[in-house]
């Protein structure tokens, strides 16, 4: 069975940085490649960063260039999602997906950023 388990997320001011982690069984995560999503409240879930799964390479949305940072730990099964500079806009339920020829989400984490 294949589950993704996020954890990290939370409460924080602006300005401030968290680490989501994207903890996957069930599959050889080295084969995938690894999103981090958000979805905010009355809004599309959307695409914030990108690995993918032969070289590396990483891709973010334009909104957290710069800000954000996606990595992987194959030998650990582990993504993660460093997220500095925080924003208010940038408060939502951040999830993790897994593609190769299956599509995996894990069940979501909380991402509050006050003013």
């Amino acid at each position: 069975q294949v589950q993704l388990v996020e954890s990290g997320g939370g409460l924080v001011q602006t300005g401030e940085s968290l680490t989501l982690s994207c903890a996957a069984s069930g599959l050889i995560m080295s084969r995938y490649r690894m999103n981090w999503y958000r979805q905010a409240p009355g809004k599309e879930r959307e695409l914030v960063a990108t690995i993918s799964a032969t070289d590396g390479t990483t891709r973010y949305h334009y909104s957290v260039e710069g800000r954000f940072t996606i990595s992987r730990d194959n030998a650990k099964n582990t993504a993660y999602l460093q997220m500095n500079g925080l924003k208010p806009d940038d408060t939502a339920v951040y999830y993790c997906n897994a593609i190769m020829n299956d599509n995996y989400w894990g069940q979501g984490t909380q991402v509050t950023v006050s003013t």
